[in-house]
């Protein structure tokens, strides 16, 4: 048994020695902020190195650290976050619509969807991760998964053919 977690221990080093540059871009996606993001990883980093003993599958080294980092820029989101109630009545109509950026690019479109919609797209086309992995990931059923990345994808889809019109 004693052979079987140090091979883990490697693996896991030599993943996120050799992937750093894939935890930053995922941190900073969320966190916009180069201090921030960089931070994240290191938290996640440090996090991963502790609960390593938990790993008990190679295979899973992936969406098992891809979990950690979503939830430590979770965190830190929460932590910078400030909630300013507004009464319904304040609110017009077009304030429940999603927003689009200002100047169209596909990631600040894919940033103005929901969060719960924009991380299964990041985690999908920007870092390659599977449906299953996504749903490990984020502790979602794989069909909540399923039908939020379609939901967004057909956003994204929408915003862009209006911007052909």
């Amino acid at each position: 048994m004693r052979n079987v977690s140090h091979i883990l221990e490697k693996q896991l080093t030599d993943y996120l020695v050799t992937d750093q540059a894939r935890f930053y871009r995922l941190a900073y996606s969320y966190l916009k902020n180069r201090e921030e993001a960089l931070d994240a990883v290191q938290t996640a980093v440090c996090r991963a190195l502790e609960k390593q003993g938990e790993l008990k599958e190679p295979e899973a080294l992936r969406a098992w650290f891809y979990h950690i980092l979503v939830h430590v820029c979770m965190d830190v989101l929460r932590s910078r976050k400030r909630v300013t109630l507004i009464p319904p009545e304040a609110l017009d109509a077009g304030s429940y619509e999603d927003p689009l950026p200002s100047d169209g690019t596909l990631a600040q479109r894919v940033d103005a969807l929901p969060p719960e919609v924009g991380i299964i797209i990041k985690l999908r086309f920007y870092e390659d991760l599977s449906l299953k992995e996504i749903s490990t990931v984020t502790g979602w059923n794989l069909n909540t998964v399923k039908t939020r990345l379609y939901t967004g994808l057909k956003k994204l889809r929408i915003s862009m053919e209006g911007d052909q019109l």
